[in-house]
């Protein structure tokens, strides 16, 4: 019995660990920075979670951030397009196909997520990873991978 109670705890842990490799933490600043410049996720997972965490003070419409994933050759047409459809729209146009991933635009203090199906994603490809809101691109913006 204590070695089936021992093979059920190291089993719960096993997929704890698991879980853990397939979310990922990133923070955003007043100072328009993520606090990485690449996150990646083992090809192992199905779906991968990013949590965005505001650490700033500022309200969304003044220093608002989200987080974006895209390939590097659609993110400058997803910012344009983005910047146009306006805050309401979290600076993405509505069902733009190109987004592969986005949480809402979020002010100081805030915390969002996305899960995301990694299916259509391969470990070939870098994918770019921005904060869509107009102008902060330049500086937030990083790499993700499937590893």
């Amino acid at each position: 019995m204590k070695k089936l109670i021992l093979s059920f705890a190291l089993l719960l842990s096993a997929n704890a660990a698991y879980a853990d490799e397939c979310t990922l933490n990133i923070d955003a600043t007043d100072m328009m920075q993520f606090s990485t410049k690449t996150l990646s996720a083992p090809k192992s997972c199905k779906k991968v979670t990013v949590k965005l965490n505001h650490v700033g003070k500022l309200p969304a419409n003044v220093m608002g951030h989200n987080w974006v994933l895209s390939t590097e050759q659609n993110m400058q047409g997803i910012i344009t397009d983005g910047n146009a459809a306006g805050l309401s729209n979290q600076y993405l146009k509505p069902n733009d196909s190109r987004v592969l991933a986005a949480t809402d635009i979020i002010g100081g203090g805030k915390t969002t997520e996305v899960t995301f199906d990694t299916s259509g994603l391969t470990a070939e490809t870098d994918y770019t990873y921005f904060c869509s809101f107009p102008g902060h691109y330049a500086m937030m913006k990083g790499t993700f991978t499937l590893k």
